[in-house]
């Protein structure tokens, strides 16, 4: 049986809710409640994104703001629900998953007409929720913070956060933690997971509903397609070669690449067992439950394309009546994936190394690179900032990553030699390099130090400081030079774990 979630009262309005979902895919979720929390807390307010999504702040009480954001209260018009899907995790397919610990309040539509789900992670248990208490703690839903509003300045297609609320319980995992609720934004929340759980139960006009919505959503343009589910699959594709091409350009290991965690919008979602590599690795794992590395930084692609042949697979039942017509169809599109993303890489790597345009040969000026990276441990975000310096004259600061500089001093002069054959003049090339080769990540051993505080004595000053920093990425701040480094030797392997 469920939890007594408490009595909710509604109250005034802050979302302008226009909830699609819950009105047009009956049978896609369950209605829940959110659980009543003892003494909620506000932690963070994201006051920009709230202008962006067109909430009335000023009209709602401090007080009824925390009491919304810790699921206590309810805004006028919200219809929680908890979202069903299932999913392949770690390569094992599970046929039902859904919404644990998190619930949909509805969606609103922001100042340039864009649609957002605005869902609460962390607000109590659901149908879904398998045993779990469907609560969360504030070390995952300050990293969750921190990891997805970086990711925004970085360019990155993501799910946002809106606020973080701390309960005032504690729930037990190893030990008991301090409680949280995060707000989290999102395109949507439709995953290649949701398909398949349609798709396994054979309900094929339920995958046709589905896919009709995602189309109307995400993707209007393809509704007059001759075949607008197989160009839902290839718009899939597209966005997801795009979204990993720029997790890899920044060294972004997401961590549990399993098909509940891939978005039909083609946002990064889900912020568990994440880091940012500080010395390039492409073998590089953070994930603590990732023992056979099948999500290692330099896999993402390949599982990205592992997981869209999952929703070809699924969706193949309303490509073509005829299958082998439409295994034909799928697997011309997915075998596409690879160049699609490396094309879009390679232009990403072009641009940080300052080429506007790629030339034949740019692969191999790239991979070089790369290759020396590896060679000597070089931190991967500095490097490539420090080279805009060599443009100017100033080698030190690229020179003291190598411990033996001559062989990157051969690598520097054919990129001279590239550059001087690029349409762009060096100080057209030192400014695109700035613009996509950031001075601030979240460096993991900061993303630590910053929970740590949180949850050991409700310490959030490190967490906005660390929040600030990131939020100007490019440009350089005085005073914050710590931010910039690598983690120390006695930082040791680190390690990430899920957040249930």
């Amino acid at each position: 049986m469920m939890p007594d979630p408490g009595v909710h009262t509604y109250v005034n309005m802050l979302f302008n809710f226009d909830n699609t979902y819950a009105q047009q895919l009956e049978g896609f979720y369950s209605s829940c409640q959110t659980a009543t929390v003892p003494s909620p807390k506000l932690i963070k307010l994201n006051t920009k994104l709230a202008s962006e999504l067109n909430l009335n702040l000023d009209d709602v009480s401090v007080n009824d703001q925390i009491n919304i954001f810790s699921g206590n209260q309810l805004p006028q018009g919200a219809a929680p629900l908890a979202q069903v899907y299932a999913g392949h995790q770690f390569g094992g397919f599970s046929p039902q998953l859904g919404d644990g610990r998190a619930l949909l309040l509805g969606e609103v539509v922001d100042k340039n007409s864009s649609r957002f789900d605005v869902q609460l992670k962390g607000s109590g248990r659901t149908l879904y929720s398998r045993g779990g208490d469907g609560k969360a703690g504030v070390g995952p839903v300050l990293r969750e913070y921190i990891l997805s509003e970086a990711m925004h300045a970085l360019g990155i297609p993501t799910t946002r956060a809106l606020a973080a609320v701390a309960t005032g319980e504690k729930i037990m995992r190893d030990t008991p933690v301090p409680g949280a609720i995060l707000t989290r934004v999102a395109a949507s929340h439709i995953r290649i997971g949701t398909f398949q759980y349609f798709a396994a139960r054979g309900e094929t006009e339920k995958v046709r509903q589905l896919a009709d919505y995602a189309i109307a959503r995400h993707y209007p343009e393809l509704k007059e397609s001759n075949n607008p589910y197989l160009s839902l699959l290839e718009a899939v594709c597209d966005a997801q070669a795009l979204l990993v091409s720029k997790w890899m350009l920044i060294g972004f290991v997401h961590g549990v690449m399993n098909t509940d965690n891939m978005t039909i919008s083609g946002e990064t979602i889900d912020y568990g067992p994440c880091a940012f590599m500080d010395s390039y690795n492409p073998a590089a794992v953070y994930s603590s439950i990732d023992k056979q590395g099948r999500y290692a930084f330099q896999n993402q692609p390949p599982i990205a394309q592992w997981n869209l042949t999952r929703l070809a697979e699924s969706l193949l039942a309303v490509i073509d009546t005829d299958q082998e017509r439409a295994v034909e169809l799928v697997t011309k599109n997915l075998n596409e994936f690879p160049e699609k993303y490396s094309t879009y890489w390679l232009q990403g790597m072009c641009c940080k190394l300052g080429i506007k345009s790629t030339q034949q040969n740019d692969l191999d000026l790239v991979n070089d690179l790369l290759a020396e990276m590896h060679e000597y441990h070089v931190d991967y975000t500095s490097l490539f900032r420090d080279l805009a310096d060599v443009l100017t004259g100033d080698n030190k600061a690229a020179h003291k990553h190598f411990s033996n500089t001559m062989k990157f001093e051969q690598w520097l002069d054919r990129w001279r030699d590239r550059l001087a054959s690029s349409e762009l003049t060096i100080t057209a090339s030192i400014e695109l390099m700035n613009q996509v080769n950031p001075i601030y990540i979240p460096r993991n051993h900061k993303v630590e130090e910053a929970l740590e505080a949180a949850i050991s004595v409700s310490d959030y000053s490190k967490f906005e400081m660390l929040v600030d920093v990131l939020n100007r990425p490019y440009l350089q701040q005085f005073g914050k030079g710590e931010y910039e480094q690598p983690a120390p030797k006695e930082f040791g392997e680190y390690k990430t774990f899920c957040g249930t």
